[in-house]
C-alpha cells in the first residue's frame, strides 16, 4: 500500500481507451467500502462516461478540463456537506480510495473542484437536495509515468512531520 501511495501520481491527460467493467466496479466499489464518520455514508457517486457529459462536467470548474478527456469521470454527491462537518472528510477518504484503488490498477486521475455545481447536478440529473461539489476524472495514463518525482514538489519529512510536540 505504501509504495501506491508513495509513487501515485496526479494525472490529467489520457489515452483514448475504454476501462473495462471490472476496473470501473473496483473503482466504485473501493468508495463505497470506505470509511465514514458514525457510518452515516453520506454519498452517492455518478459514473460517467459519456463524452457530452464529461464535457458539461469539464466547463463546471477553473481547472476540470482534464473531466473532458477522460474515459471514467466519478461525480461525489451529497446532501448539504456544510451541515455536517464529516461529510467532506469522508468524501476525501472516499474519493483517496477509488484514486489510491484505480493507480493500482494502471489508471491514473485527478480531483476536479465543480464552482458551478448547479450546472453539474442538472447535467447529471442530480435532486436539488444534493449536491456536486467534486469529481474525479481516470483513465489510462497517455504518456509514461515511469519517471522519479520532481524536485521540490514535496516538503521533507524534517518541514512537516514533528514529533511529540511542534
Amino acid at each position: 500500500m505504501f509504495e501506491l501511495v508513495r509513487t501515485a501520481r496526479t494525472i490529467r491527460t489520457f489515452k483514448d481507451e475504454r476501462l473495462p467493467e471490472p476496473v470501473i466496479y473496483q473503482i466504485l466499489e473501493a468508495g463505497r467500502l470506505s470509511g465514514s464518520a458514525k457510518n452515516i455514508q453520506s454519498w452517492h457517486f455518478i459514473a460517467v462516461q459519456q463524452r457530452d457529459t464529461l464535457l458539461t462536467l469539464s466547463k463546471c470548474g477553473r481547472y476540470a478540463s482534464h473531466l473532458a478527456g477522460a474515459a471514467l469521470a466519478v461525480a461525489l454527491v451529497t446532501d448539504d456537506p456544510f451541515q455536517r462537518l464529516t461529510v467532506p472528510f469522508d468524501l476525501g477518504r472516499a474519493a483517496q480510495n477509488m484514486i489510491l484503488t484505480a493507480w493500482s490498477l494502471g489508471v491514473g486521475s485527478a480531483m476536479a473542484t465543480i464552482y458551478q455545481s448547479d450546472k453539474a447536478r442538472e447535467a447529471l440529473g442530480v435532486p436539488i437536495t444534493h449536491i456536486v461539489l467534486w469529481c474525479i476524472s481516470f483513465g489510462y495514463p497517455a504518456e509514461s509515468q515511469d519517471r522519479p518525482p520532481r524536485k521540490g514538489g514535496r516538503h521533507s519529512s524534517d518541514e512537516v512531520i514533528h514529533k511529540e510536540k511542534w
